[in-house]
């Protein structure tokens, strides 16, 4: 169990940033979405851009965003299916949408920075991609209740600057240009303005509930996908491949087990707003979910150890 605490001793600085981004969202009146948007369309592509750039060129790495954008689809039907027994409104959508994907970019990009190495950490961030292919295709459509077009949603993903930042990482990948060191410091400037920034908007968006009541069947039902199934087809996949296809490192193992441990997305959130679905008691799901990832994430890792390859 050592390596249980070592990982919790990791993890809870982040919840100390997560924190302090709560109450200064209570206290100080700090814009969410302004944040939000310095997020997206500034330091996202750089942390992209990096990854992609330092990333092994091997069929297996750049597999990692179709493995997930597969898996998200899956994960996104199936539990339509399944809240479609429950419920008959919206909560159907916004369940399938959290089923899908999960905190990925401001939750998982922290949590992996405390634990990997570069070589790995340039894999976490091709695997987030499948993520962000998903939230903006299947996902938005699902979310939208069909009230946007497919040229809309085209639209939407050829605006994420994301995108950009990935294809200029690979050629720079591709063609071994060399970046200079004053680009490199200022990338890894960049990469820890992105970890607290990140989990500061966490916390921020809980500051956002005004009232807390949990909404047991939809917490429970969120909490089945994304801590119960999600990690068990992530290592399914694993043990398949680890057994029969000899396809995926070790390092990619433990890169697809945290991808599938991460708290629900804080997304969910955002779009229970739009679609007027008890946004509040959406809040309160991530916040539980995320707290319990606290605990959940250090003690999957440690039980994994001895049952991953390797």
């Amino acid at each position: 169990m050592s390596l249980f605490f070592i990982l919790l001793v990791k993890l809870l600085p982040l919840y100390l940033v997560v924190f302090v981004g709560f109450i200064a969202g209570k206290r100080l009146d700090v814009k969410t979405e302004s944040i939000a948007s310095l997020l997206i369309y500034a330091i996202a592509p750089v942390v992209i851009f990096s990854g992609t750039a330092t990333a092994p060129l091997t069929a297996a790495a750049f597999s990692l965003p179709v493995l997930f954008f597969g898996i998200a689809c899956l994960m996104c039907v199936a539990f339509y299916w399944i809240a479609g027994r429950i419920w008959n409104g919206s909560e159907r959508n916004i369940l399938a949408f959290t089923s899908g994907t999960g905190n990925t970019g401001y939750f998982g990009i922290p949590v992996a920075l405390a634990l990997f190495d570069e070589t790995t950490m340039s894999l976490v961030v091709l695997s987030i991609l499948g993520f962000v292919f998903f939230e903006n295709t299947l996902g938005f459509f699902v979310t939208a209740r069909g009230h946007h077009t497919a040229r809309e949603s085209a639209l939407k993903v050829l605006k994420l600057p994301t995108i950009y930042a990935f294809l200029a990482g690979l050629v720079v990948n591709v063609c071994q240009f060399g970046l200079p060191i004053p680009a490199v410091d200022l990338i890894t400037n960049v990469r820890g303005t992105y970890t607290i920034l990140g989990m500061m908007l966490v916390g921020l968006g809980l500051s956002r509930i005004q009232t807390f009541s949990v909404d047991a069947r939809f917490t429970g039902v969120a909490f089945l996908a994304k801590f119960l199934v999600w990690p068990s087809v992530a290592l399914l996949v694993i043990l398949m491949d680890a057994h029969f296809f000899h396809f995926y490192s070790n390092d990619i193992y433990r890169v697809i087990l945290l991808m599938s441990t991460v708290p629900l997305a804080s997304n969910t959130v955002a779009f229970a707003t739009k679609l007027n679905t008890h946004p509040e008691k959406a809040a309160v799901a991530v916040l539980l979910s995320t707290l319990f990832a606290l605990v959940y994430i250090p003690l999957t890792v440690a039980v994994s150890s001895f049952v991953l390859p390797g």
